[in-house]
């Protein structure tokens, strides 16, 4: 049987694994369901229609899966699904999703969350993400695999950060963040290659090599025009995976709205398909 504390309180139609433990002061909503050896430590909210996977922690004073601040929202039933691993931190606010956004907020696995970051609704981030304190996401954000986010960054609604990524503190992200990329400022620009995520996540010299020169190809050098420069990496880096996708990520933005590749999803009353969705775990 779960660990369960006598102040906690939780609804009946609530499912909690057998090795999840709740903690003093914390509140588990309807339709709320918790996987094994995942730990709300005291005074956590789960509010509703909320899937958690293994072995998570959230502490002190997080809320997750409240209503999303959105004026179109009615009470729609959608939801917030959360993977394996994560570290939630104090304070921290995840709002479950929009009928008008696919209905779904999402947190891969592996994830560290923290304090007073806020999740808006309908905000897909996937796995090995780290977001530093106060990191503030608008609605529809994107986060892709390895992506790193300086604290008191805001990130605009539709907005992506590219995987393996670096946002610094304080930026203000108003257009998607390519991949493999640092940018900094407010607005933010691009800096330079994160090479030291992609060392971390395994890509080979070679391929880290081909990705600072697409680098210096695409903002050092002078001349010719952006889409003519990715043009010619495709055509001599066709072979490196990580040079295609920065080349796919950059077009996208030119067919985006303000470099925004989600945005033209915006009025289309349903979510985009991003290609690596967060995990979803197994219901128990």
């Amino acid at each position: 049987m779960p660990i369960i504390h006598p102040t906690a309180i939780i609804d009946p139609s609530a499912h909690l694994a057998d090795t999840a433990e709740i903690g003093p002061y914390c509140v588990v909503g309807p339709d709320v369901r918790i996987g094994d050896r995942t730990v709300l430590y005291n005074h956590v909210t789960i509010a509703a229609l909320t899937t958690i996977g293994e072995d998570n922690v959230f502490y002190p004073f997080t809320v997750i899966g409240a209503d999303p601040q959105d004026r179109k929202f009615r009470g729609e039933p959608t939801t917030c699904v959360i993977g394996d691993r994560n570290a939630i931190r104090e304070h921290v606010t995840i709002h479950r999703g929009t009928a008008n956004g696919g209905g779904v907020t999402s947190l891969g696995s592996d994830n560290l969350i923290m304090v007073a970051v806020h999740v808006a609704h309908d905000c897909q981030l996937h796995n090995n993400v780290v977001i530093a304190n106060q990191v503030m996401l608008a609605g529809h954000v994107v986060i892709q695999d390895g992506a790193n986010i300086g604290g008191g960054a805001g990130l605009h609604h539709f907005t992506t950060v590219g995987r393996c990524a670096f946002v610094g503190g304080l930026a203000r992200i108003s257009k998607d963040v390519p991949p493999y990329m640092i940018v900094e400022g407010n607005p933010a620009e691009v800096r330079a290659v994160n090479s030291i995520a992609m060392t971390r996540f395994g890509y080979s010299a070679e391929h880290i090599e081909a990705v600072k020169e697409a680098f210096k190809r695409l903002y050092r050098d002078n001349g010719a025009p952006m889409q003519e420069k990715i043009s010619e990496l495709r055509k001599q880096y066709g072979t490196v995976p990580a040079v295609v996708e920065l080349c796919d990520a950059l077009r996208a933005m030119s067919d985006g709205v303000h470099g925004r590749a989600m945005e033209v999803f915006r009025h289309d009353n349903k979510r985009a398909v991003v290609t690596e969705p967060a995990f979803v775990p197994a219901r128990h």
